[in-house]
């Protein structure tokens, strides 16, 4: 493989793109369906290339327009670039106050935790009664409902590496199909539930029909509009800003490659010699993926940088720039290589997973979100819906149509939630261990301590935040009261 071949696969990746970004710009449907175009590039990938247009017969060959080794590259990146994602988590984000973290952190991350746990809950009991005994499905399915709902694309493209080491390959496909549905769904269900919310008062803000206007839908920007990209944190003669952010995050990754590999050397001169049978020893950390790692790694840079007053130098803005490019490549390139006939293969278990997943979510955020949190229970909430349904952007797309002037707490809390709740779940440690965890010992243990974590979230949420939620609504309820009678006096 020379690196012009790998050099060229990377510039065919942002010209598939650019043709997603043109079709969200001239394609009803995909405007209304806020379909991003990472996702459109990919699919447009996935039709020319050997799982649809090379089964058909024809000049192109069994691969499609592609060769190989741009296959085989697009197979690998995604792999690399969720390290990049989850390394700029929390680069440039300033941390709260103790107590205005604690008053808005509680709730929203009971919330948080009872959907990625019950999405563990769910998934690992259908997989236990049905999709292992009845579709002869493995058991490490049980855990991708919350690999690619909670995790998204990134996520289950960087699980692909361990799922295949484990002799589960085609749980790598099955999680980017889920990811995939579970964005496409995130957004056609947030967006009826807000609507449902406006018509029955559910709504703090949003009073009025939800609607988008056409630049929006296109996701484009008036000519009027000027929104900066970043601040300059560095002068360019010195270094550019942009190159300066790049360093910072490869050494948060390096960083989390350090703690990674320092585990695995502990590991190994430790518990690893111990034999679960007669061929499997007791590892874990040697099939941990190292993008958990690359975020605690930007936590501890962030939190260096902070010490020594040089925070001042690393922009948020820029970092989400990096992350989003990272985020946009990689979904291209993880659809544009999923296999359609692993999903084929295993589509019982896939639609089953889907519905379940997306069901879960709904459930959750309906009777959980308004009993957690006091006021502004749903513009809160949706975020936590959004998040759960794919990726952190589906959360803050539907938090902005509820809130698009920021009026309430609901980006504030939904950003400390985030601090305490990714280092776990939707990527991080949780996320990593789990399918190691169900090779290593099976289904039922995993599904034991995921449901005594969902009954302290969700249970022990209701029973600590309910009353207080319940007393913050009946206060509004109260003053609202009094200034409508003051308006009937006047």
């Amino acid at each position: 493989m020379s690196p012009n071949a790998i050099g060229f696969a990377l510039l065919l990746l942002g010209f598939f793109l650019l043709i997603g970004k043109i079709v969200r710009v001239n394609v009803g449907i995909v405007q209304k369906l806020f379909l991003p175009s990472s996702i459109i590039g990919g699919a447009v990938i996935l039709l020319l290339g050997p799982q649809v247009l090379g089964r058909v017969d024809g000049p192109w060959g069994e691969n499609g327009l592609f060769t190989g080794t741009m296959l085989d590259v697009w197979r690998t990146l995604p792999g690399l670039l969720i390290s990049v994602i989850f390394a700029t988590m929390f680069l440039g984000q300033a941390l709260p106050t103790p107590s205005r973290a604690a008053k808005l952190v509680g709730p929203q991350l009971s919330l948080g935790v009872a959907l990625g746990s019950g999405q563990y809950v769910i998934g690992l009991l259908l997989a236990a009664l049905i999709i292992v005994p009845l579709l002869a499905g493995s058991p490490m399915t049980g855990a991708l409902i919350e690999i690619a709902f909670e995790g998204g694309h990134g996520t289950a493209a960087g699980m692909r590496p361990v799922m295949e080491d484990l002799g589960f390959g085609e749980g790598a496909d099955l999680a980017v199909g889920l990811a995939t549905v579970g964005i496409v769904g995130g957004i056609i269900v947030g967006i009826a539930l807000i609507n449902w919310g406006v018509r029955s008062g559910k709504t703090e803000i949003l009073k009025g029909d939800v609607k988008a206007s056409v630049e929006e839908q296109k996701g484009l920007f008036r000519r009027d509009e000027h929104y900066p990209a970043g601040e300059m944190t560095s002068r360019p003669a010195s270094v550019e800003p942009l190159s300066l952010h790049m360093a910072i995050v490869a050494v948060a990754i390096l960083i989390g490659w350090a703690i990674l590999e320092a585990l695995r050397w502990v590991e190994q001169r430790t518990y690893a010699s111990v034999m679960l049978d007669e061929n499997t020893n007791l590892e874990i950390f040697s099939y941990v993926p190292l993008f958990p790692l690359a975020l605690l790694g930007g936590v501890i840079f962030q939190m260096i940088a902070t010490k020594v007053g040089a925070d001042h130098l690393i922009d948020d803005q820029i970092m989400l720039r990096i992350q989003g490019w990272a985020l946009d490549f990689l979904i291209v390139a993880a659809i544009g290589t999923l296999s359609l006939q692993a999903i084929g293969e295993n589509f019982g278990a896939f639609a089953l997973l889907a519905v379940a997943g997306i069901a879960l979510n709904v459930a959750l955020f309906l009777w959980l979100a308004p009993r957690l949190i006091g006021r502004y229970w749903f513009e809160r909430g949706i975020g936590d819906f959004g998040q759960s349904m794919g990726v952190t952007a589906t959360g803050l797309i539907l938090m902005r149509i509820t809130d698009p002037d920021a009026k309430s707490p609901a980006f504030e809390a939904f950003g400390y939630k985030q601090l305490v709740f990714e280092p776990f779940f939707g990527g991080g440690l949780v996320t990593a261990l789990a399918v190691p965890i169900i090779y290593l010992t099976g289904i039922w243990p995993l599904f034991f301590v995921m449901l005594l974590i969902w009954l302290l979230s969700a249970v022990g949420g209701l029973l600590y935040y309910g009353p207080k939620a319940r007393a913050e609504r009946a206060d509004m309820a109260s003053a609202e009261s009094v200034d409508a009678e003051a308006l009937r006096g006047g």
